[in-house]
């Protein structure tokens, strides 16, 4: 995250400087350890990103600013940008939904959803599947796939040891995700897992069928590993769910049949739409990543994130020959008539123009 709108700034002649999260804390280390190491010290600078220094930092002018992060802190960073006139680039997130379709591959969905949602930092990405929207009659045959995925992936009963479950970065943000189960609506809706370790900051895989859609676990970005499934009588309505939330950075369908593919496509919004998968489009430099709305403005990755760090600067050169007198006051009727007939591309009339053989 940090890495890479830095590899676009540099590409594009840019000094930089990176302020990684200090939340982080091992992240913010390696940077602030190798970036120095291997860089022009000159050039790329790595600060600490606390409250005062970054409040500092916003208030010099600069040509651009990247920022990824919370939709409240991207709120500062723009009006902050906006005393400059800075241009910003924002990804932000937001709740990414997955559609999943009867016509689909039950097994293969539930493995390329769990994997997007427990194998990538368990659940702690900006892209991470947040709900999953299913109709209530396949709705046991999705929630059993998933479950069989989850033994596939980590054992029956996966503890806090299981070294492919990434643990919740911070004591706060553990607080936070584990509030999510402790809300009583939403608890007795728990389907598997539910358990934690709150020495370890461990919540392990819980999925969850079908908890209030007015709970606070359904308004707020969940970065945890919690999957709520939301069952809809007809697939189509979750096209309407959908559109009652903010613009998520990333929405995932999963179906084999064209008609639904297009009209999710056409009358949904995202930063990113992915149909059959979940997460891997991140690897793919050639598509530019980005939000749109609360999810975030601008676009990086490959040649976007160089074009995200240049201006396109038009440079026009002109000969000092063929100095036509008609562009230049007073602009009698025979001049309109040249000028009219050149903005018209009327080339050949214009000839005769020239040679006196007309008006």
């Amino acid at each position: 995250m940090s890495l890479d709108p830095l590899i676009g700034a540099i590409g594009a002649g840019n000094a930089a400087v990176l302020m990684p999260s200090i939340v982080t804390h091992s992240s913010f280390t390696v940077l602030n350890e190798l970036i120095p190491k291997y860089l022009d010290k000159n050039a790329i600078k790595v600060v600490g990103c606390e409250t005062r220094v970054t409040e500092e930092m916003l208030n010099l002018q600069w040509d651009k600013i990247f920022f990824t992060g919370s939709p409240r802190i991207a709120k500062f960073v723009m009006q902050k940008a906006a005393e400059h006139l800075t241009p910003v680039t924002l990804e932000l997130g937001g709740k990414c939904p997955t559609i999943v379709d009867s016509s689909t591959d039950m097994e293969v969905a539930a493995r390329r959803i769990a994997a997007g949602k427990w194998g990538v930092n368990c659940g702690q990405s900006l892209i991470a599947p947040d709900y999953v929207i299913v109709e209530k009659g396949f709705a046991p045959v999705l929630l059993k796939a998933l479950k069989n995925a989850l033994r596939s992936f980590f054992g029956s009963h996966p503890s806090p040891e299981n070294p492919d479950l990434m643990r919740l970065v911070n004591e706060e943000h553990f607080r936070r995700v584990k509030a999510f189960l402790e809300d009583p609506s939403v608890s007795r809706t728990i389907k598997h897992g539910g358990g934690y370790d709150i020495e370890k900051r461990y919540i392990e895989p819980t999925i969850l069928l079908d908890p209030p859609r007015n709970a606070k676990i359904m308004r707020e970005e969940i970065l945890g590993p919690i999957l709520p499934i939301i069952t809809v009588e007809r697939i189509d309505e979750a096209i309407d769910f959908i559109n009652t939330k903010e613009k998520p950075l990333a929405l995932y369908l999963f179906t084999e049949n064209d008609d639904l593919k297009n009209e999710v496509i056409n009358k949904t919004s995202a930063g990113t739409m992915l149909i059959n998968d979940t997460v891997i489009h991140v690897t793919m430099q050639e598509l530019p990543f980005g939000g749109v709305g609360k999810s975030g403005m601008g676009a990086h990755h490959g040649k976007f994130s160089f074009e995200a760090f240049s201006h396109m600067k038009p440079v026009m050169v002109r000969s000092m020959a063929g100095d036509v007198d008609a562009r230049y006051p007073p602009y009698t009727p025979e001049k309109r008539n040249i000028l009219r007939r050149i903005a018209r591309f009327q080339y050949l009339p214009l000839l005769l123009v020239w040679l006196g053989l007309t008006k």
